[in-house]
């Protein structure tokens, strides 16, 4: 479930714990989490509503001056079961943290490499993992599109390539495109120094 710049902010202020989506299956559950790049959001409730069911209470605390505003987004894309999600910020990213640690002493550097080959030995196209970190070494915030053609590969594929990187602490997301964690940095540096 991808949320707006300015509906996670409004989460992170409590403004907002509610947020409408049209899905033929759910992409959130009740009980589960959501990464996002505030924090982790705690999903509360995930409820199938009616359009009659909304009301401008609703709407606000979905971030919507009202519940036509609302409906009149929703229904860009009509396709698909009206759900409600209560959610709220339920603490920080762990990844965040582990992003920022840096000074990698050789266990460390050993560990990452022994995740990295179990990625690159489980790939159907063979090794990836180091052309990708170099690749987002020197292209910071360059669209995965384009990053993605640069290796010959297909977008989601690719970005599905790149969130394993992040799950270890490698890169981060930006704006647009990605660039490495100081972590990530570290690494590469240490692999560098060994050959």
């Amino acid at each position: 479930m991808l949320l707006k710049r300015a509906t996670l902010e409004g989460i992170a202020e409590g403004r907002i714990t509610l947020a409408f989506r049209r899905w033929k299956r759910p992409t959130v559950r009740a009980g589960g989490e959501l990464r996002t790049s505030i924090g982790v959001l705690a999903i509360d409730a995930v409820d199938r509503v009616g359009e009659g069911d909304i009301t401008d209470i609703d709407a606000r605390a979905a971030g919507y001056p009202d519940r036509d505003a609302l409906l009149a987004e929703l229904n860009r894309r009509p396709e698909g079961d009206l759900c409600r999600v209560a959610l709220h910020l339920a603490g920080d990213d762990p990844r965040a943290a582990l992003r920022e640690q840096d000074a990698l002493d050789d266990e460390a550097v050993a560990a990452i490499a022994a995740r990295l080959d179990r990625f690159d030995r489980s790939s159907r196209r063979g090794p990836w993992t180091e052309a990708v970190l170099r690749l987002i070494a020197d292209s910071p915030g360059t669209r995965a599109p384009d990053l993605a053609a640069s290796l010959g590969r297909e977008t989601q594929p690719f970005k599905r390539d790149v969130r394993k990187l992040k799950e270890l602490g490698l890169t981060e997301s930006l704006e647009i495109g990605y660039r490495l964690s100081p972590r990530g940095r570290a690494w590469l540096a240490a692999r560098d120094s060994e050959g």
